[in-house]
Order: C-alpha cells, then sequence, then structure tokens
C-alpha cells in the first residue's frame, strides 16, 4: 500500500510549513524582496563580470544587459553609474583594493572583484548609501552570485577600506557606540 492510498491516520505528519522571511535558504534575498538599486547592483555585477572576464566592451555589455528579463524593475540610472563608473575607474579602485588583499588580484574570483569594485565605488560616489548599507549590499552579491565563503573576504576588504573612504561616517559611527564599532556582519 502506498502512502498516498494509506488512511491518513498512517500517512507520515507533513513538515511544517516555512515562513517567508525575504532570504533564500542560502540566507541571500527573495527576489520580491529588492529595491530597485539592489536590482540595479545585481545588472552592473553581471556586466562587470562579463567586462572582467571577456573584457567586453561597455557600451556592447550594457546593451546586452538592458535587455535581460527583470532589468526593468532596476534603478537604471544606478546601474548606468554603476556599470561606466567602475569600468572607468578601475584601476584606480583596484589600487584602493590592493592592500587589503592577502593574494594576488588575479587570484580574487571575478564575482568578488566586481563587487568590490561596486563597494569602493558606492563608497567613493554614493553618499546618500551609509556605508553599512555599502557593506551589506556588497555581501548580499557575493553570498547570491559568488563563491562559498567570497561574502566573508568581500566583507573583511570593505570593511577595511571604509574608515578610508568614508572616514567621517564610520567615525561617528564608533562615537555613537561608545567607541565600539560593530562588526558587519
Amino acid at each position: 500500500m502506498s502512502d498516498s492510498n494509506a488512511p491518513s491516520s498512517q500517512r507520515a505528519p507533513r513538515p511544517p510549513r516555512q515562513s517567508r522571511t525575504g532570504t533564500t535558504s542560502t540566507g541571500a534575498r527573495k527576489a520580491g524582496s529588492k529595491s530597485g538599486r539592489s536590482r540595479a547592483r545585481e545588472f552592473a555585477l553581471q556586466a562587470l563580470y562579463q567586462h572582467l572576464v571577456g573584457g567586453n566592451d561597455a557600451a556592447a555589455i550594457d546593451l546586452f544587459t538592458r535587455d535581460l528579463a527583470g532589468f526593468h524593475k532596476a534603478d537604471a540610472a544606478h546601474y548606468d553609474a554603476l556599470l561606466h563608473g567602475c569600468i572607468t575607474t578601475a584601476q584606480y579602485m583596484d589600487e584602493l583594493i590592493a592592500p587589503q588583499l592577502d593574494r594576488k588580484m588575479s587570484e580574487i574570483s571575478p564575482i568578488e572583484h566586481a563587487v568590490m569594485w561596486i563597494g569602493v565605488y558606492e563608497f567613493q560616489h554614493c553618499q546618500d548609501v551609509p556605508w553599512r548599507v555599502v557593506i551589506n549590499e556588497c555581501i548580499e552579491l557575493a553570498k547570491e552570485f559568488g563563491g562559498t565563503d567570497g561574502h566573508k573576504y568581500v566583507n573583511g576588504v570593505l570593511g577595511g577600506l571604509a574608515p578610508q573612504l568614508r572616514a567621517a561616517e564610520v567615525a561617528a559611527d564608533k562615537s555613537d557606540k561608545g567607541g565600539k564599532a560593530d562588526p558587519v556582519s
């Protein structure tokens, strides 16, 4: 007798329903709970990956990316700023990132590399985004698209750059907490 034909008293109990918290089993945010800016970062990450891995031209990458499903839900202006800003200032950003690394830049995954570019770019050019939000958004990108522990590496690098690139904001946060800085998750 199969379970589906067994009387209800003999069937295995159903597992409890899982609540919908807005995150996937890996801890990344579900698509429905993402803002336009978060989506812009995702599309920018994909575009920057194409640039890093294939050396593709920014204009060609841009045309391709704008045709992807779901792009209409992204903040197009933020996407433009990230894609073109990161590519234009790539060498400068790599010079900022390199001292934070424990290996050569060439050994960094292109996903984590692109995520760090996004973080550095936002630290420098998106003053309306709090530094902790920049780091958390980059951690989310690395969790969703990167390697198993890539988000920890991104957290360490961007956490090391925050006091340099957002000195006043980080100092204000530390003084608000009595000199203690909370580690970013």
